[in-house]
């Protein structure tokens, strides 16, 4: 068809009639713009939506989580070759002369009915809830640098190009709120290592379903409010104008991306009204920044954008994950580690408890944790009160709460210097099971045609971690 020979009237009149029909669609059958079809949810959800808090660097498990004892008396010494096990190391301490001990240098307690022991210097707004959150202390990873690892953990394959979890979740279940994306992610703290937009793509799977990065300064979002001079009422008329032309194209050459660059459009326009109202904080009342801190007045902050996660959950957003980054304590752990935590341990308490009394903390899967772990033995500069560690992929810790998590928990076991796992291993594979299992997916099933095979996030592997379930 060629477009430049229809007169204007009345190609806006029978391609009004198409957007119609693609609009009536979108609403009477959701599944054939994204979602999965039912049968995939074979299993009763426990929780509706995620809000994933990625710590990107790789926090220390030994000095938040996993407290042992067993390194107060080797401090200082070398790790016996029999515990490395002859296993691979980074290139930043393989050629060290020596892999000396480097004990936690903080206190640790038990806390709640369920004892959960945790740095007791560090994490005092998270002792207070740890009978909600359940720890896995047996965490480990394929990748041991962190593009590929933070990789890893976002899409189950560690090279870039396949959808994020995110985006896994927005095709299998889509979104509850018709005017916000179902996958936001938001980013916190410049010091760390780079984080791209593709860790929140949509990778092989139709673009609609990729993350929408909602920024800290200006616009929350790119492009969202009109130009000077633009009226809604013009804006309204372009985009039906667009979509006809649009529409137009889909019939001729059928590719579904033009059907998710109207969606997009359509989304964009309902945003301008529902952002600028989300991001408002000024009806927040005085007792939820005494909940999530002073902080969390601030665009930016890693409690500003935890508050935004929650306010984004309770209107729907299938999943939110916000990065923050930091935690790649190679050297001067202690003064790094006090930082981030001073950033982020109130705010992610406070996260469980604002949910917990909205009555959202039964339907929304909060995970904490980073890529890897970091080691026992210490890199660079070692003495009583100052020590650095490197990358650790074969044990770590991170917690899970709400959605269905058996709070109280301990899951998993390391030897006793943290270094291998003895009990209870939980792969990449198996987290993201898990999560998938605990909105109602089996994660066998949840799979996507592409290049002649069918794709899942969880590749061939995954179990469902039944221990920390309730």
């Amino acid at each position: 068809m060629d477009i430049k020979n229809i007169a204007r009237r009345s190609f806006l009149g029978d391609s009004a009639k198409g957007l119609g029909g693609i609009a009536l669609a979108s609403l009477l059958n959701r599944d054939a713009f994204g979602s999965v079809p039912p049968a995939y949810q074979s299993i009763a959800p426990k929780a509706k939506r995620i809000i994933y808090l990625f710590q990107s660097g790789g926090p220390p498990q030994h000095d938040l989580f996993d407290y042992k004892p067993h390194l107060n008396k080797v401090h200082g010494q070398d790790v016996p070759d029999s515990v490395f096990g002859g296993q691979r190391l980074t290139g930043m301490t393989a050629g060290q002369a020596r892999f000396p001990v480097a004990r936690s240098i903080y206190d640790f307690q038990k806390y709640g009915q369920g004892g959960i022991e945790l740095n007791s210097q560090l994490l005092p707004h998270l002792s207070k809830v740890t009978d909600d959150i359940a720890v896995i202390r047996s965490m480990h990873t394929d990748a041991i640098n962190h593009d590929p690892a933070i990789t890893f953990f976002q899409t189950g394959f560690q090279l870039a190009g396949r959808p994020s979890i995110g985006a896994w979740m927005s095709y299998g279940l889509g979104s509850e709120n018709d005017n916000l994306p179902a996958y936001v992610a938001m980013t916190s703290n410049k010091t760390g290592q780079a984080l791209y937009d593709r860790l929140w793509g949509a990778g092989f799977l139709p673009s609609t379903h990729q993350g929408v990065r909602f920024r800290s300064g200006g616009d929350p979002v790119l492009y969202l409010s009109n130009p000077d001079g633009i009226s809604s009422k013009v804006r309204r008329r372009t985009l039906d104008q667009i979509g006809a032309l649009n529409a137009i194209h889909h019939e001729e050459f059928g590719d579904p991306e033009i059907q998710t660059r109207i969606a997009q459009y359509e989304m964009a326009y309902r945003m301008q009204t529902s952002v600028p109202e989300l991001t408002d904080l000024s009806k927040e009342p005085q007792h939820t920044f005494d909940l999530y801190g002073d902080d969390a007045k601030k665009p930016g902050t890693y409690a500003y954008n935890v508050l935004m996660a929650r306010k984004l959950s309770e209107r729907g957003v299938r999943f939110v994950q916000l990065f923050h980054r930091g935690w790649d304590t190679h050297g001067g752990l202690p003064k790094q580690l006090t930082a981030r935590c001073n950033e982020t341990d109130q705010a992610s308490a406070a996260l469980i408890t604002d949910l917990k009394q909205r009555g959202l903390l039964d339907e929304t899967l909060v995970v904490w944790g980073g890529e890897f772990g970091r080691t026992v033995y210490c890199q660079g500069g070692l003495s009583e009160t100052n020590y650095g560690r490197d990358h650790h992929p074969r044990c770590f810790s991170i917690w899970m709460a709400g959605g269905g998590i058996k709070g109280g928990t301990t899951y998993g076991e390391t030897d006793d210097y943290g270094y291998n796992i003895t009990a209870n291993p939980v792969s990449v594979h198996d987290l993201h099971a898990t999560i998938l299992h605990q909105m109602g997916i089996d994660h066998e099933r949840l799979t996507y045609r592409f290049q002649g095979r069918r794709y899942r996030l969880t590749d061939v592997h995954g179990h469902i971690v039944k221990g920390v379930l309730s």
